[in-house]
C-alpha cells in the first residue's frame, strides 16, 4: 500500500499544557499579562531607541533589534496559546502549524546570532574605546545585521523544507502548545532518523557557534577589565554588560536544555515548562532586564517625557 495515500493532513490537534479547565482559565490569565507586558515592554524600547537621539549608537541599534525579535516570537506563539487555553477544541492548520513552526526557528536562531553580535560590540566598546566609533560603524552594524537575518532564514528554510516532506499518516495530535520540532517528528510514519540528524547538527553548530563567538567576546573583556586598576573603572566596564550577559545566560540555558539534546530525551513536562519560559517569559524579561539596569534607557524615558510635558505647556 502506497503509504502517501494517507498524508495529507488538513489540521493538527494541540493537546495544551493541561486539560483541567480551571488551571487553563488561570494560565489564560497569567499568558494574558505576561504577553502584554511584552508587548507594551518590546515596543516602548524601539519607540524610545527610535526617539532619542543619544541612544543611537551601536549598542541600542541591536538592542532595538533584540526587542523586535522578542515582540515577534512572543506574538508567533502566545495569541495562538491564549485562544487555545479558552475552547475545547484545539486546531491548528496545516499551514500554521509549519509557519508557526518556519517564525520559531528563524526567530531563535536569528537572536543567537544577534546576541553574539552584541557581545562582540561590547568587547570593542570595553577593548578598545578610542577606536570604537571606527570599528563599529553604520555600516559593520548593518552588515551584522543583515547577516544575522539571512543565516535565520536559511537555517529555518532548510528545516522546515525537510520536515513538511514528512509523511503524517493517522495521528494528528501534537502533544505540545505550539508547533515544535520534536513533537511534529513524533507524528510522523516515515523513518525520521536523517531529518533529526540534520535538525540535531543544525542546532548545536548553530548554538555552540554563537556560544563560542559570546565566550571569546567575553573572555577577553574579562582580561581587558583584570588589567583596570581602579574599583570604578572596573565597576562602570561590568556595567555595561552586564545585563546582556543576563539575558545570555538566561537565553542560552533554557535553548541548550531544550534542543541541544536527542528527540529520544524529549519529556513532555520538563521540556513544556522550558518551552513556556523561552517563549512566553523570556521576550517580556529583556526589556526590563536592560531597562531597569540600564541608566541611560530611564534617562532617555525621563527626557521623552519632559520633552512631552513641555510640548503640552506649550
Amino acid at each position: 500500500m502506497d503509504r502517501r495515500n494517507n498524508t495529507h493532513v488538513s489540521d493538527f490537534i494541540l493537546t495544551g499544557l493541561t486539560e483541567s479547565e480551571e488551571i487553563q482559565l488561570l494560565l489564560f490569565t497569567v499568558f494574558l499579562m505576561i504577553y502584554l507586558i511584552s508587548v507594551l515592554g518590546n515596543a516602548g524600547m524601539i519607540l524610545i531607541i527610535h526617539l532619542d537621539l543619544q541612544l543611537h549608537t551601536p549598542m541600542y541599534f541591536f538592542l532595538s533589534h533584540l526587542s523586535f525579535l522578542d515582540l515577534s516570537y512572543s506574538t508567533a506563539i502566545t495569541p495562538k496559546t491564549l485562544q487555545n487555553l479558552l475552547t475545547s477544541m484545539k486546531h491548528i492548520s496545516y499551514i500554521s502549524c509549519f509557519t508557526q513552526l518556519y517564525f520559531l526557528i528563524f526567530l531563535g536562531t536569528t537572536e543567537c546570532f544577534l546576541l553574539s553580535s552584541m557581545a562582540y560590540d561590547r568587547y570593542v566598546a570595553i577593548g578598545n574605546p578610542l577606536h570604537y566609533p571606527v570599528v563599529m560603524s553604520k555600516r559593520l552594524c548593518c552588515s551584522l545585521i543583515f547577516g544575522v537575518y539571512l543565516i535565520g532564514f536559511t537555517n529555518s528554510t532548510i528545516n522546515v523544507f525537510f520536515m513538511s516532506r514528512l509523511d503524517f499518516c493517522d495521528s494528528k495530535v501534537i502533544h505540545h502548545f505550539f508547533c515544535d520540532t520534536s513533537p511534529i517528528l513524533d507524528l510522523s510514519c516515515t523513518d525520521t532518523r536523517a531529518v533529526e540528524i540534520m535538525i540535531f547538527i543544525s542546532a548545536s553548530s548553530i548554538l555552540m557557534v554563537s556560544l563560542i563567538t559570546i565566550s571569546a567576546s567575553y573572555l577577553s573583556i574579562l582580561a581587558t577589565v583584570l588589567k583596570i586598576t581602579s574599583t570604578a573603572g572596573k565597576r562602570k566596564a561590568f556595567s555595561t554588560c552586564g545585563s546582556h550577559l543576563l539575558g545570555v545566560t538566561i537565553f542560552y540555558g533554557t535553548m541548550i536544555f531544550t534542543y541541544l539534546k536527542p528527540r529520544k530525551s524529549y519529556t513532555l513536562g520538563k521540556d513544556q515548562v522550558a518551552s513556556v519560559f523561552y517563549t512566553i517569559v523570556i521576550p517580556m524579561l529583556n526589556p526590563l532586564i536592560y531597562s531597569l539596569r540600564n541608566k541611560e534607557v530611564k534617562n532617555a524615558l525621563i527626557r521623552l517625557m519632559q520633552k512631552r510635558e513641555g510640548s503640552r505647556k506649550l
